[in-house]
């Protein structure tokens, strides 16, 4: 792909053009209305009808989410994005801000969506002037927010059946719109779960030695866990535990007979993930031990890392290159946060790139924010980048086929 000649794939740069009002309209509705994971039936419903009302005949999954296959003859590409949002509250006081108490796009979904309309619309203009020669499948998925995703139950639909490799991007706040990151190798980490709670017998807290001293012991957890943790598992694989839930107890003079902590833990690479699960048992029993209360650990496997291909990487820069230029591609160093299209790329070779969304010299905002306002104009941006990836695609299919089996263990 490096050195592949493209001057026989169409720039698209005016056709996106053409299309980039009806899709920051199209947008701008599904930020209004957003869903939470496997309730998107007003988002598949638009999703459906827009590509409809384009001449496609889109396939509806179950529950909620669905496909279209453009063009003809064998597939040569998968391209993926997800449609759910985040049971948080808006507070950007945008004119199209959530009609949805506690309810945001605030993770670019509606953006991802958005780009993958526009892709579909753009391949079939080609496809109806004779310019698109092979077929290529455009998901909608599914509950990324849900752990362990909604990408499993497309995957269980057999809907990645016939498709060879795939590709998905992601709103990146700290790089300008108009640009996009790439890395091969892993770009995303993987990420679980964890709540526990605590039992023990409750007292006075003049007397914490007729007691368990539960809060104590949550503390020393909260601490010890994550240092112990980063001990036991080579550094290289940065084992990150971070709390965002602690409650214990109702009145500063009496020790509670019950707690809870909840938060999530991370890992850079799949062979950390794969020990990880194990050892975080064993040393929250250890930690938690000499206060003698009881605990129940509840640890629920996420996602592992999204590990990008050398080639399918390559063909997203390639596709850049050709559209939106060499000096518009930036290196992204890999993410903390898990991605369940990780799922996707554990089955075939994919690779996901970072979508720039910060305002030239504007603000830098962040995902999962209330206030996140991405630059509109990334939308074209992601059009014409992954439009073309599926050209390429076509001209240039991939030249060892990689079948990865559904059992293998995650890597990195």
């Amino acid at each position: 792909m490096k050195t592949a000649n493209t001057t026989e794939i169409p720039h698209l740069a005016k056709r996106v053009a053409a299309l980039e009002s009806e899709l920051i309209a199209f947008r701008r509705d599904l930020h209004s209305h957003p869903e939470l994971s496997f309730q998107e039936h007003r988002t598949t419903e638009r999703i459906l009808k827009t590509l409809e009302d384009a001449g496609l005949d889109p396939v509806a999954l179950e529950g909620t989410g669905a496909y279209v296959d453009v063009g003809s003859g064998k597939i040569h590409l998968g391209l993926r994005c997800d449609i759910d949002a985040l049971p948080l509250h808006e507070e950007t006081g945008l004119s199209y801000a959530s009609q949805r108490e506690g309810i945001a796009h605030a993770c670019g979904h509606d953006i991802h969506t958005t780009v993958m309309i526009g892709v579909a619309k753009v391949l079939k203009q080609l496809d109806d002037e004779g310019q698109l020669n092979g077929r290529i499948r455009v998901i909608f998925q599914p509950a990324e927010e849900k752990m362990p995703g909604g990408a499993l139950a497309v995957i269980e639909q057999g809907v990645l059946d016939e498709i060879p490799r795939i590709l998905a991007l992601h709103c990146e706040p700290r790089i300008d719109a108009g640009t996009i990151g790439t890395r091969i190798g892993a770009i995303t980490s993987a990420s679980d779960t964890i709540k526990i709670e605590l039992l023990g017998r409750g007292g006075h807290t003049s007397r914490p030695h007729l007691t368990e001293d539960l809060v104590f012991a949550l503390a020393e957890i909260a601490v010890n866990v994550p240092a112990i943790l980063n001990r036991r598992i080579d550094v290289r694989s940065a084992v990150s535990v971070v709390w965002g839930q602690i409650h214990a107890g109702s009145a500063p003079n009496a020790i509670p007979a019950t707690g809870y902590m909840a938060g999530t833990m991370r890992c850079l690479d799949g062979e950390a993930w794969s020990d990880a699960a194990d050892l975080l048992d064993e040393v929250v029993n250890q930690v938690a031990q000499p206060y003698g209360v009881e605990v129940k650990l509840e640890h629920t496997r996420g996602v592992p890392p999204v590990v990008n291909t050398e080639e399918e990487t390559d063909l997203i820069e390639e596709a850049a290159r050709h559209e939106i230029g060499s000096n518009a591609i930036v290196l992204t160093p890999q993410s903390m946060g898990g991605e369940d299209f990780a799922w996707m790329t554990h089955r075939i070779p994919g690779a996901m790139l970072r979508l720039g969304t910060r305002t030239p010299g504007g603000e830098t905002y962040d995902l999962h924010r209330g206030d996140y306002i991405p630059d509109e104009r990334a939308i074209a941006t992601g059009v014409r980048v992954m439009a073309s990836a599926a050209l390429h695609a076509i001209a240039f299919p991939r030249q060892t086929l990689q079948v990865i089996p559904q059992d293998a263990e995650p890597t990195d």
